[in-house]
């Protein structure tokens, strides 16, 4: 089954090594730089894809208006990393699979949903990643979603178990 890694901005943040934003996570389960780059590494050799929500994108662009220095190193990268991804350049996946969920259809779904999970304390970002992981997981791809809050990996489609073939006689 193929897998895609959907990055959320806690980790993009690190990846990028925006200021202020170096580590994520909890103490038992603690993101830095070299942990995302060995984890990037270990997954670009699987072959898997990888794909940049829109939450993702703005949000870490937020975080890096907002830093203290290194602003426009750190734009840049998110720029390299917006341009490989708009020319879906391996390994990362092209934004027009993503275009789905943005349909008249799907924004009233979301609009309908939001008040909900905005009760239950998930973000309207969170809540879109969400949206991208199941709509990769009913495209048959084994979804993670790498980031270090654990109420959104909570919200990760749960792979099905491929049917095994019979031999044919």
């Amino acid at each position: 089954m193929r897998k895609v890694l959907i990055l959320d901005t806690s980790i993009l943040c690190v990846w990028l090594e925006v200021p202020g934003k170096e580590s994520c996570g909890s103490d038992g389960d603690r993101w830095d730089k070299s942990r995302v780059d060995e984890k990037i590494r270990k997954e670009e050799q699987a072959k898997t894809t990888f794909l940049l929500p829109i939450a993702s994108i703005i949000e870490t662009g937020n975080h890096i208006a907002q830093a203290s220095h290194s602003r426009r190193e750190c734009a840049q990268s998110l720029s390299d990393v917006i341009v490989l991804s708009a020319q879906e350049q391996s390994p990362w996946a092209a934004f027009s699979e993503h275009t789905a969920l943005w349909s008249p259809e799907k924004l009233e779904q979301l609009a309908k949903d939001w008040p909900e999970m905005a009760n239950r304390r998930m973000s309207m970002g969170d809540m879109t990643i969400r949206n991208v992981a199941e709509l990769y997981a009913q495209m048959n791809y084994d979804v993670e979603i790498l980031t270090a809050d654990h109420e959104l990996k909570a919200h990760e489609p749960i792979p099905v178990p491929s049917m095994p073939r019979r031999r044919q006689r």
